[in-house]
């Protein structure tokens, strides 16, 4: 179970820092405008705020690999501590985005389910020992 909690949780990182890219830095671009449905004076208009949340997933797969790594170095208690600060915080994140509107509950699913994996994943693991 921890095998597949940090399987997921790096995937889930890596999905996160490609976020990261399409937010902070091509926003405006064209791969970034369909990703996200937004016309080019849509994207021009709130390339700040876009900017700003993409280093917030980011700084989540940060953390989250950060914690990978410390459990791979035999610090499981501040490893796993950091995973499920990441992950927990990336499905948090699905979950507001669906709850706020319907419409984005494919990107919800697509932002969320790999840290939901990851969580249940470490959790199990460390209840079954």
């Amino acid at each position: 179970m921890t095998a597949l909690a940090l399987v997921t949780a790096a995937l889930a990182a890596l999905l996160h820092v490609y976020i990261f890219f399409l937010e902070s830095i091509a926003w405006t671009g064209p791969r970034a405008r369909k990703v996200f449905g937004t016309s080019a004076e849509e994207a021009q208009q709130t390339r700040e705020l876009a900017y700003n949340q993409g280093f917030y997933n980011l700084f989540l797969a940060i953390v989250t690999v950060v914690g990978i790594v410390l459990m791979l170095s035999d610090m499981d208690d501040a490893g796993v501590a950091l995973v499920l600060a990441g992950t927990g915080s990336m499905l948090a994140a699905a979950i507001v985005l669906v709850t706020r509107s319907r419409a984005y509950a494919r990107a919800a699913a697509t932002q969320g389910t790999l840290p939901l994996v990851a969580v249940v994943a470490l959790v199990a693991s460390l209840t079954l020992g």
